[in-house]
């Protein structure tokens, strides 16, 4: 009997809890941080995507290893590209321009619904100074969100 009040309860205030969030904003999380956990934030997010990409050569390397005739294809690269694109390689490790230009990226309106990570991503392109590339995703990050 108490198993089923404890998750009668815990599934209302999961469902209460889970609407409730839908009405706030991606920003409005990254808005609420202070400028020492906003720099956390945005090196984690760093360092995962590196781990991540070092982790996946690992194990592309473990599995083709024996194969001498391999080739690593176009979707790997492109997959590296990819996950290096959302890190500011002019920036370096003064995060602290990422955080202050995620600050500027979230001051504008059209930019609230976006989340973190694809903001993040806008502002390292423009960082690196491929402006027209972090416009495009910009504009269609806004009309999707």
């Amino acid at each position: 009997m108490k198993i089923i009040i404890i998750t009668l309860l815990l599934s209302i205030h999961l469902f209460f809890g889970q609407s409730s969030v839908k009405n706030e904003y991606p920003s409005s999380f990254w808005l609420s941080l202070s400028a020492k956990e906003k720099i956390s934030f945005v090196n984690g997010a760093y360092s995962a995507m590196s781990v991540l990409k070092n982790e996946h050569k690992k194990e592309v390397a473990k599995q083709y290893l024996h194969d001498k005739n391999w080739i690593e294809p176009y979707y790997i690269e492109r997959y590296y590209s990819v996950i290096e694109e959302y890190h500011s390689e002019n920036v370096g490790y003064d995060i602290q321009i990422i955080t202050v230009h995620m600050d500027a990226f979230y001051a504008n309106s059209d930019n609230l619904n976006i989340p973190i990570l694809d903001a993040l991503k806008v502002v390292s392109l423009i960082q690196d100074g491929m402006r027209e590339k972090a416009n495009l995703r910009l504009l269609q990050l806004q009309r999707k969100y």
